[in-house]
């Protein structure tokens, strides 16, 4: 990848209007731009599909955190780059991370120029400021919507934060007129929230036609 910072902001952006993503291999180092067969899709309004389990709606609606947007990009990028701990991770969740520092770096461009955003929870704190206890982070162009990564910090009260920003996120993309929300690769985190697969003609037609649009990322409301 270019050094330049505006040359590889390009490379990247075209990279991702390709349909691919960076992805370090934590055993190797080796960093490669993937492109899966099959694309897995969290489904956007009016289409149907979106799921948010029972028991997540239930944490959603009490309210427990308060959800903001692009307020600490860099420390929501660390937390999902951190490697995973016991009280970090769900049986879903490898202790191994993809996020190297080359692909930090990546995503500080993409921030800087408006293309990568974050979604914060935080939690009260009586001894102190609030605590960041959970976070999404993404790539936007037009209206194509990429979810890289989430994290949660139940050891810190955050118990399902990062699925609590996935939902207010599909919200708001639904709500700012996003036509496509990519997860990238199905598994079974991914699957609860009704994640479908489609070919990767389909995904880069679909893809091709969101990213002609203009911006459509606004910040969350608070």
């Amino acid at each position: 990848m270019p050094a330049d910072r505006s040359e590889l902001l390009g490379a990247l952006l075209e990279a991702y209007r390709a349909g691919a993503f960076p992805m370090a291999d934590p055993a190797t180092g080796q960093l490669d731009f993937v492109i899966p067969h099959r694309r897995a899709i969290i489904p956007l309004a009016p289409e149907p599909g979106f799921h948010v389990p029972r028991r997540l709606g239930r944490t959603v609606r009490q309210g427990r955190f308060t959800i903001t947007s692009d307020r600490a990009f860099s420390d929501v990028a660390l937390a999902c780059a951190a490697p995973r701990t016991p009280s970090t991770r769900s049986r879903s969740v490898s202790a191994e991370t993809w996020i190297d520092a080359r692909i930090l770096h990546f995503y500080d461009v993409l921030f800087a120029r408006g293309h990568a955003h974050s979604v914060e929870a935080w939690r009260d704190d009586p001894a102190g400021p609030p605590l960041l206890v959970g976070g999404v982070l993404g790539v936007s162009i037009g209206s194509f919507f990429g979810a890289e990564t989430m994290f949660s910090r139940p050891d810190l009260g955050g118990t399902d934060a990062g699925k609590v920003c996935l939902v207010r996120l599909v919200r708001h993309l639904e709500a700012s007129g996003f036509t496509l929300l990519d997860a990238q690769i199905a598994n079974p985190h991914t699957l609860q929230f009704g994640v479908t697969e489609i070919t990767h003609g389909t995904y880069l037609r679909r893809l091709r036609q969101a990213t002609a649009r203009p911006s459509a990322w606004t910040p969350i409301p608070d």
